[in-house]
């Protein structure tokens, strides 16, 4: 058995930098991973207009990664958790669409006058039924960075990155939901392109930070557990 077997990621058609810590960075992992672009599939596309039309070549990106050889696929969006029950019933592999699903997990880990937040690039794309989707109750506390500011212009509109303006914006997010619902004792990073900045939210807030490759890497040891001894 090939224990080292990649995780397929779904990348989104973008332009911006991805820096360690991104989803999309190969050097974000310690395990292979295999990338394949989903033509057309811009950020603004997939967090503001629902990843509407979509879907079907989504399937067929999946599909291709399958016929490679991946153990699992994931992908470089949160808001792609509206697509999980699709893909996997397209696919023979096992799925991972979003952050989110690590909500419940999160919750479960927690005190329970405590509550789990999440923190996104954009709030208005949460909608009932895409949080239904990734199984996260609606009454969820939800914080997001500045839609004017440097990390949301990169991510939606494929401008430069500006890294030390963009962990500041993280900063002031997470300190903000924390100060709207002190009941928060972990925060979820909705957005893909957010890892990079979870420890400095964590040393921030005091809370722990959960990201997409912190559950990517617990989905790969799952797909391909080490051997012992």
């Amino acid at each position: 058995m090939n224990l080292v077997a990649p995780i397929g990621i779904l990348m989104l058609d973008t332009r911006f930098e991805r820096i360690v810590g991104d989803v999309g960075h190969p050097a974000s992992f310690a395990f292979p991973v295999l990338y394949r672009i989903v033509a057309g599939a811009s950020a603004r596309r997939v967090v503001l207009e629902r990843a509407e039309g979509l879907l079907g070549p989504f399937i067929d990106a999946a599909r291709a990664l399958q016929a490679e050889g991946v153990a699992g696929i994931s992908t470089t969006c949160g808001f792609l958790a509206g697509f999980q029950d699709e893909l996997c019933d397209a696919l023979e592999v096992p799925v991972l669409t979003s952050s989110l699903l690590q909500v419940g997990l999160v919750q479960r880990c927690l005190p329970a006058a405590r509550r789990v937040g999440i923190l996104t690039i954009a709030r208005a794309g949460l909608t009932p039924a895409l949080l239904a989707a990734a199984g996260v109750p609606s009454d969820t506390p939800i914080g997001a960075t500045d839609p004017d500011g440097a990390f949301n212009a990169a991510i939606l509109g494929d401008a430069p990155l500006d890294v030390a303006a963009a962990r500041r914006e993280h900063v002031a997010a997470a300190e903000r939901l924390l100060a709207e619902h002190p009941e928060v004792g972990a925060i979820v990073l909705e957005c893909t392109n957010m890892p990079p900045y979870a420890a400095a939210i964590a040393q921030a807030t005091g809370v722990p930070v959960f990201s997409v490759i912190d559950l990517i890497c617990w989905f790969q040891a799952g797909l391909r557990p080490a051997r012992a001894g």
